[in-house]
């Protein structure tokens, strides 16, 4: 019965596989609506011949591996307990050590190597895409070593958090949920504290605006929004892409707005300008607490259907998978599985969300810089610079666009201009 399972499981990965790719490839229609054809929008008015193709190729390709990678994760950690690959990492560290906690240690690192190993491939496909379209600038070395600090990251992380979660599961086994999610919140702001200081760092360095003349404009304009600007940094991330961003990160006094120093070295003043008028706008509205908020009730959420599908699938399959308890270390996989599932799941709605704030963001700095031809020409750069396609397909949109599209926010832009000019 588990070969089976395992083989069907396997079968349905790559009928997905073949479905996503057809529907990339062959199906799905990127191309602009006739009415933006010739705007601002149109990806013809901004990029070359060259840079419309490798567009194309590059965001196919980049999709298909987001939506390949995490379902891969989701087999892996099926196949981990149909094959009994967990029970044998739980006695592999119960032979190891005689102390439980060491035993849990163990046994997670076994877990999260071979999920590191059976995830690598695509990750490497990634990277070396990025490479191959001039996106990354990225040595492998650099590459390897940012993949570890991930690495270590996410497991000192769930080091911290299985031991809580599988003693409050022996402890409660109806209420383990509840009480984990409410150890989670001050987890998380607490986490969401240390991240520009302690965590981000790690990857690369970050330090004040080095141009003052900009500097004193931004300030300028965090006087005119009512901000105690004090905290703009630039990050060196021109060593690893060509790209460009900027984002706020952090809470309380550790909030930190930041601009890639690629942002700094390819657009011009005015430009950077609105992009720091956006991140303002995040700044003022509180953003970044609405998001912890949504994202701790999706968790609580998360949480319960993991706690209800993780005991109906161990009273359904629990032969097959190995697990007669969801209090054993063995029902990990089966955690992590279900949970990437919601999460995948919940992801067009937490998208949705997140393109609402990034709409009222744009809107807030247009109207704040009053520039629509700097607002237009960066994200015209923004698309060049990453290779973006302008109308993604739909599944793309829903599962992947965090801000709204191209399409979208410039032609908002132009709709704006026209409204002034009618005025």
């Amino acid at each position: 019965m588990a070969r089976k399972m395992g083989v069907y499981a396997v079968m349905g990965y790559i009928l997905y596989g073949l479905f996503i790719y057809w529907y990339l490839f062959y199906f799905a229609d990127s191309s602009l609506p006739f009415e933006y054809e010739g705007s601002k929008a149109d990806p013809a008015t901004f990029l070359n011949g060259r840079e419309l193709m490798l567009s194309e190729e590059y965001s196919k390709i980049r999709n298909l591996l987001f939506f390949l990678s995490t379902p891969l994760e989701w087999l892996f950690y099926f196949l981990v307990l149909l094959f009994g690959l967990s029970k044998a990492m739980k006695n592999w560290a119960k032979n190891s050590s005689k102390y439980k906690l060491l035993q849990t240690a163990i046994y997670l690192i076994w877990l999260s190597v071979f999920a590191y190993v059976a995830t690598f491939p695509l990750s490497y496909i990634s990277y070396s895409l990025s490479k191959t379209y001039n996106i990354s600038t990225q040595t492998f070395t650099s590459w390897m070593k940012n993949e570890l600090i991930d690495f270590w990251i996410n497991y000192g992380t769930w080091l911290i958090i299985v031991p809580v979660l599988y003693w409050l599961m022996k402890k409660s086994q109806k209420r383990w949920w509840l009480y984990g999610w409410l150890l989670s919140i001050p987890f998380t702001l607490f986490m969401m504290f240390l991240q520009p200081v302690v965590i981000d760092p790690l990857y690369n360095d970050f330090y004040p605006l080095k141009n003052k003349e900009l500097e004193t404009k931004i300030l300028v304009l965090a006087e005119k929004a009512e901000i105690p600007a004090q905290n703009v940094f630039e990050v060196d991330k021109s060593k690893e892409t060509n790209a460009l961003n900027a984002y706020v990160t952090g809470i309380g006094s550790n909030a930190r707005i930041v601009l890639w120093d690629t942002t700094l070295n390819k657009l011009n003043d005015n430009q950077i300008l609105f992009i720091m008028a956006h991140e303002m706008c995040h700044y003022i509205e509180k953003h970044i607490y609405f998001g912890i908020a949504g994202y701790l009730l999706i968790s609580l959420l998360g949480l319960y259907l993991t706690y209800r599908i993780m005991n109906w699938v161990i009273k359904r399959w629990g032969n097959e998978l190995k697990i007669s308890d969801i209090r054993d270390i063995r029902s990990l996989p089966l955690f992590f599985m279900i949970l990437s599932m919601l999460l995948f799941a919940a992801s067009p709605f937490t998208n949705f969300a997140s393109r609402y704030q990034e709409t009222r963001a744009d809107k807030y700095a247009i109207k704040m810089t009053h520039n629509t031809e700097a607002a237009i020409t960066s994200f015209q750069a923004l698309t060049r610079s990453g290779l973006s396609q302008v109308n993604p397909p739909l599944l793309v949109k829903i599962f992947r666009y965090t801000h709204p599209t191209m399409l979208d926010r410039i032609s908002m832009l132009e709709e704006y201009e026209v409204k002034q000019r009618n005025k």
